[in-house]
């Protein structure tokens, strides 16, 4: 079971803080949700959509920009 764990929060330039940012922030919208009253729900699946697209588009953006930072060093 550790293993597991050790290679899903892992790649090969070590641990993905990422992955266990992504996982962290999982575990505490699911334990908001069941212990919130009805009306904090919308906000709370509102606010993680906004944080979804704003990683998506992070990780879209590090991943043209090291590209174009290890062309040029070559």
């Amino acid at each position: 079971m550790k293993q597991f764990f050790t290679t899903m929060f892992s790649n090969n330039e070590g641990t993905s803080y990422k992955r266990v940012l992504g996982t962290v922030g999982f575990i505490s919208l699911v334990v908001f949700l069941f212990t919130s009253g009805e009306a904090h729900k919308a906000e709370a699946v509102s606010a993680v959509e906004y944080i979804t697209i704003a990683t998506v588009f992070g990780t879209v953006v590090e991943k043209f920009a090291n590209n174009k930072n290890n062309s040029t060093q070559l």
